[in-house]
């Protein structure tokens, strides 16, 4: 084989030149390549760290209101925003955890209707009067006597609520101290003790006689009267200053004096009151009357 077939055949200078340049051109091409890559899985690296939460305050919530955005990447209530992934992490389409309900806070109490007050009462009745009225044992919240040191005499209880009223009446007074019943008590006012009194005070005359009455509270109470009349016949009328129910119950003795205890009860709203008249409708002598002697309230 001579020369000139042999650097037709084999690479010559101008072959391994172009060889050479196609190789750099290759090699620059893989840089190029890499470099490329290398930049994308930069910023994929970059955009990854930027989408990291900040790390969650120490007591603050990690469960995002309903309705507010959630992060890049990370769909509400996901691993990465407060809970570890696996340990309860929230799944797209899932809710937010929810929180504790506050316990309920209970209803208001409502008021009971008030009860309408009871209407007014009134009853009276006639019993035997005791030899011996204890003004202190029976009269409870208040009591009073009458005629101990002369016709205008008024002994009340101590400490007493003031309901017994003296209203006056028709014709004046006079004392007696001829009463066939005693009456004492231990806690009087302007006299402290009285083992036992036959006094009492009288009005002559038709028509005379006394005006009493009885402040009411709304509450049921009983009241005792002792009341009697010399050769008279006697008329108690008893009504409420409401209104309502009345009652008169009448007493007569033509030949000598008498005696008898009335019990009352009534009920009148709390400043109303419980009024009573005890008068003289007939005589059988010139002085024929009606006598008070003592009222005690419980």
């Amino acid at each position: 084989m001579n020369e000139e077939e042999t650097w037709r055949i084999g690479p010559g200078p101008a072959t391994r030149s172009a060889q050479r340049r196609e190789t750099r051109r290759r090699q620059r091409r893989r840089w190029a390549v890499e470099a490329m890559a290398g930049l994308a899985c930069l910023a994929v690296l970059v955009t990854y760290l930027g989408s990291e939460p900040e790390p969650t305050p120490p007591g603050a919530d990690a469960v995002l209101p309903a309705g507010a955005p959630t992060m890049a990447g990370h769909p509400t209530g996901a691993a990465g925003l407060g809970e570890p992934a696996g340990a309860g992490a929230a799944t797209p389409g899932l809710r937010p955890r929810e929180r504790t309900p506050s316990p309920a806070v209970p209803p208001s109490p409502t008021a009971s209707p008030t009860a309408p007050p009871a209407p007014p009462t009134l009853s009276v009745t006639r019993v035997e009067v005791p030899a011996l009225v204890d003004l202190t044992a029976l009269g409870a919240r208040d009591w009073a006597h009458w005629g101990l040191a002369g016709p205008d005499s008024l002994v009340r209880k101590r400490g007493g609520t003031g309901e017994i009223r003296d209203e006056g009446g028709r014709g004046g007074r006079g004392r007696y101290d001829t009463n066939p019943e005693l009456f004492g008590w231990r806690d009087g006012s302007s006299v402290p003790a009285v083992d036992g009194t036959p006094t009492g005070v009288y009005a002559c005359g038709v028509g005379s006689g006394f005006a009493l009455a009885v402040t009411g509270s709304g509450e049921l109470r009983t009241v005792h009267l002792f009341a009697g009349l010399w050769m008279a016949r006697g008329r108690l009328d008893v009504r409420l200053s409401t209104g309502g129910p009345t009652s008169t119950v009448r007493l007569e003795d033509p030949h000598t004096n008498h005696t008898a205890q009335f019990v009352i009860r009534f009920r009148v709203p709390r400043g109303e009151r419980l009024l009573v008249n005890w008068t003289t409708e007939k005589t059988f002598d010139g002085c024929g009357n009606v006598g008070l002697q003592a009222v005690a309230v419980r």
